[in-house]
């Protein structure tokens, strides 16, 4: 079998699109090249993956290789695709049992190798379960990340500790632990601060309710210490549960974050209070982590650039506080 086929997953902004890990294997000097439009941290994985393939049991090849992660003109980012690219190469060179070749087609592979073969969990998980599932395949990822995709109601998959296990599971010598929905405990809605604790200030509680009650925007304005950012902290425990949607896209959002995300506070509406002097820069991020969010939203630099300036300025002298629904 000198080409393989594994289907995968990237992350750009909250969505996990499609990728195809292709391994071709040829007569030659040895030598292992990645293309598809990899960043740095893609084209490491070359090293990490011939580690966790020797160190695992197996033989890497000494032979020409190369690995396509297919389209081309989607960027890759992370250690992502590890799993799936040693998978491709162990399929290609026929170190795969003809039962594991025959499931490949069913599967999606998602996770970081350590130089031990062992696996870590990637940023993007919960996108990953709802797109796998979506797709109607298998989604087999490092067991850290398995809580994130058991969120996800009909998602099918498997938790692995090992490219050993992986094997093993896709050859039937072994049943790691099965993906299933786990509906998280019910959330206390006034997590961060109950209304009910505020004393006085009639007219902003009310101002609070109308807008809560139907679903209107709220703008708080006032002198320093009047309370503005502890009201609007307050807004989340008058409002309804989040649904189940709401609830995910905002855990989506989360686990793309380097905070990553707690399943334990699924269904927790985000609150973010950042300071009237924050910059640009800290509101939005800025270098690449820019570029990424403006591919995602499809605006424009300049437009950004221009919204900016007026959203510092109107902030400039009052506490700018915010509470967002769906994340």
């Amino acid at each position: 079998m000198p080409i393989a086929k594994i289907h995968s997953r990237a992350l750009l902004g909250i969505h996990a699109p499609a990728v195809t890990v292709e391994a071709h294997v040829a007569p030659g000097l040895p030598a292992f090249t990645l293309v598809g439009l990899p960043e740095t941290a893609v084209r490491e994985s070359r090293d990490r993956v011939r580690a966790a393939i020797l160190s695992s049991g197996f033989e890497f090849p000494p032979r020409r290789l190369t690995v396509n992660l297919a389209p081309a003109d989607l960027p890759k980012e992370s250690a992502r695709f590890d799993l799936a690219i040693a998978l491709a190469i162990l399929a290609a060179t026929g170190q795969l049992p003809a039962p594991a070749r025959e499931r490949l087609a069913h599967i999606e592979c998602l996770g970081e190798l350590s130089l031990d073969g062992s696996l870590r969990s990637v940023r993007g998980n919960l996108s990953a379960a709802r797109a796998a599932r979506d797709a109607g395949r298998e989604l087999l990822l490092p067991a850290d990340g398995q809580a994130e995709a058991e969120l996800i109601p009909g998602v099918a998959g498997r938790g692995l500790h090992h490219l050993r296990d992986l094997v093993a599971y896709l050859a039937g010598e072994a049943d790691p632990v099965r993906l299933e929905h786990r509906p998280p405990p019910p959330v206390d809605p006034a997590i961060n601060g109950d209304l009910a604790d505020v004393r006085g200030q009639p007219r902003a509680k009310r101002a609070l309710a109308i807008a809560a009650a139907g679903k209107h925007n709220l703008l708080l304005i006032g002198p320093p210490g009047a309370g503005k950012s502890m009201l609007a902290q307050r807004l989340a425990g008058i409002l309804p549960p989040m649904t189940e949607e709401e609830a995910l896209a905002a855990a989506e959002v989360a686990t793309v974050t380097p905070g990553g995300f707690d399943p334990s506070r699924f269904g927790e509406r985000p609150f973010r209070a950042p300071h009237h002097s924050a910059s640009a820069v800290a509101l939005i991020g800025g270098g690449c982590q820019l570029s990424k969010l403006l591919r995602h939203f499809g605006n424009s630099c300049d437009k950004i650039q221009e919204l900016l300036p007026c959203l510092l300025n109107s902030a400039q002298n009052t506490s700018l506080a915010y509470w967002t629904a769906t994340g």
